[in-house]
């Protein structure tokens, strides 16, 4: 160990030599890393499942594919689950929670009737763990969403339900925001949507907006409560019309001061929401950002640190937009094992975020100012090999989690050990 130490500090001397030859100073990078913390998102532990067994579906156009063995099962299952991830990743990082993780003791309410009692374990662990948590209503896998509509639903009785349901999670997210003394930040996304020719547009726009409306007509404390709206291109069964689309949802987050979530899956195959961010910071203080991996469609795969992400985080170092965008994950495999999925998605946006921060872009700027798009060019090309892994590993080391692969091995042992007693459902 301490010659893994030993060779890893020699190794990061020579990186910070390296990069301070283009004027980049390592040691801030590395500080304003450490103030970047990830929402990291409890579905990917437990399949979306949640905790209240209201649906056989899960609904709303999401599909989870593999059967990989150790799925969460209760609660505490999951709360391990991700003590063990977040040990493995460098810095403080979140929780992002679901209305459907609620938690009963044996009293059952419907959504519309959740309270902050139903989260208050999840509110005196995360105190204990010194993690905060975001939060967002589930407009899904519930007999009033079978039909695929809630917020733009026909029926006035159900779609005051699930107006209520959002009514009721934004005090949620406001008790756990001052509970914890962190921000709670609240999205709303709804999977509701036509499969075919569409008729009538306006409609369920108008619908939405209303409830919208009504959702957001209490006013809460912006220091425990940030409300943000998800947008969505298509979905399974949504494939023609969308009434939550990223026109509307920027037209209401610019008119009413929210939140707009951009969502790396839901936008066409061949977009990235990294040129989306500097536009759309021109008109909104702040901005939530799901990052995912979509393959071919919105398929929700691990992030990891490919060109898209890169781009990404980029575009939040250049633009300094890292103090007013809340970073949080979104994918569900049930390939691989659980908590290593947690761990190489969150690691990977972390790198990115590092590498960014170590681009030397004063000179790039004053290339591209002075029209000197070749040296540009030539400089990008050449930071692409400097040693960030050896920076990277100088993090880990920092922070106290392992370095290269060695977290896998932790990875391994907890399923040995822990996962692999999950046999079955547990009532």
């Amino acid at each position: 160990m301490a010659k893994q130490q030993q060779q890893i500090e020699q190794a990061y001397a020579r990186a910070q030599e390296q990069y301070g030859a283009l004027g980049v100073d390592v040691a801030q990078a590395l500080e304003r890393l450490a103030a970047v913390s990830i929402s990291l998102h409890c579905w990917q532990g437990d399949d979306v499942g949640g905790f209240e067994r209201v649906s056989d579906e899960l609904g709303g156009g999401l599909a989870v594919t593999g059967n990989y063995p150790g799925k969460a099962r209760t609660p505490d299952e999951l709360r391990s689950d991700f003590e063990l991830a977040t040990s493995l990743i460098p810095g403080r990082h979140r929780i992002n929670l679901h209305a459907c993780y609620a938690e009963f003791a044996g009293q059952r309410v419907d959504r519309n009737e959740l309270t902050p009692a139903h989260f208050q374990r999840w509110i005196d662990w995360a105190r204990d763990k010194q993690l905060g948590i975001d939060f967002n209503p589930t407009y899904f896998s519930h007999p009033h969403a079978a039909d695929g509509f809630t917020l733009t639903h026909q029926d006035a009785g159900i779609r005051q339900f699930w107006i209520d349901h959002g009514i009721a999670c934004r005090r949620i997210g406001a008790a756990m925001g001052q509970a914890l003394g962190s921000t709670c930040v609240t999205n709303i996304w709804i999977p509701d949507g036509m499969k075919d020719v569409t008729v009538d547009r306006k409609g369920p726009r108008e619908r939405l907006k209303q409830a919208l409306d009504e959702i957001f007509s209490e006013s809460l404390d912006p220091a425990h409560n940030l409300d943000a709206v998800e947008a969505k291109l298509f979905g399974i069964g949504s494939e023609t019309y969308v009434p939550g689309s990223h026109e509307f949802y920027l037209g209401y987050a610019i008119q009413n001061n929210k939140l707009i979530c951009l969502d790396a899956g839901h936008f066409h195959p061949t977009e990235t929401i990294a040129d989306k961010i500097s536009a759309v910071m021109l008109y909104v203080d702040e901005i939530l950002l799901h990052v995912s991996r979509g393959i071919r469609w919105d398929s929700d795969h691990v992030v990891i640190w490919n060109d898209d992400l890169r781009s990404i985080a980029e575009e939040l170092v250049r633009g300094g937009f890292l103090q007013r965008v809340h970073i949080g994950l979104d994918y569900f495999d049930a390939s691989i094992n659980r908590v290593a999925a947690w761990v190489i998605g969150t690691r990977a946006m972390i790198k990115a975020l590092l590498a960014a921060l170590l681009e030397p872009i004063d000179q790039l700027r004053q290339l591209e100012q002075a029209g000197d798009y070749t040296g540009r060019l030539a400089l990008l090309e050449e930071v692409k090999t400097l040693p960030l892994g050896a920076v990277w590993d100088q993090y880990c080391l920092s922070k106290g989690v392992p370095v290269g692969l060695d977290w896998l091995d932790q990875v391994r042992h907890y399923e040995s050990t822990v996962l692999a007693q999950r046999t079955g459902s547990v009532a």
